[in-house]
């Protein structure tokens, strides 16, 4: 059965660029209090863009954190908390891609890892793709392939593709638009 749970304190440990990690003090049922770590994201956007012959721009860019290389729909953190999902899903739609779009469509949201962080990421699907200009960031090196639905499966179902978002977007797109 869960109990009361208060939060007593919450502590800076560390600012960074994306991410600001606190560590919460919690009382438990008004007897016992534990840490909690947290992490406070301010946000991101996600698009599946989507080709005139039904084909998915992919990202194939390196991650840091798993030192290789991983395949991506393109995404990025919001410039602001308060910053609407579907003007971050467009920046980076054109950023990473170099392709841009006026029909945009809500897909799905995500929350990426609720035991400690509070990351919310909109997923829009991009339609009519309109050719533009990459406008990568200094430290962004991106390739970009485009891929049918299929193949995407493929990739997930081998383990190829392990990136949440993209694994839930391209799962959500599948189930809403492809298989109806």
């Amino acid at each position: 059965m869960s109990g009361q749970i208060k939060r007593i304190n919450r502590e800076l440990k560390f600012k960074g660029k994306i991410i600001d990690f606190y560590q919460d003090t919690m009382e438990i049922d008004g007897d016992h209090t534990v840490v909690w770590d947290f992490i406070r994201h301010k946000g991101a956007a996600a698009v599946v863009p989507v080709t005139d012959d039904g084909k998915i721009l992919m990202v194939r860019q390196y991650r840091n954190a798993l030192d290789r290389y991983t395949l991506e729909i393109p995404a990025g953190a919001l410039d602001a908390e308060d910053e609407p999902g579907i003007l971050c899903a467009g920046r980076e739609l054109e950023e990473e891609t170099g392709y841009r779009s006026e029909d945009l469509e809500w897909l799905i949201t995500l929350r990426t890892t609720v035991a400690f962080c509070n990351e919310r990421i909109e997923v829009y699907v991009a339609r009519n793709l309109i050719p533009s200009k990459q406008h990568l960031d200094e430290d962004e090196f991106i390739d970009l392939k485009a891929y049918t639905i299929e193949e995407l499966k493929e990739k997930i179902f081998s383990g190829e593709i392990e990136d949440g978002k993209t694994i839930s977007s391209l799962l959500a797109y599948d189930a809403k638009y492809v298989r109806k």
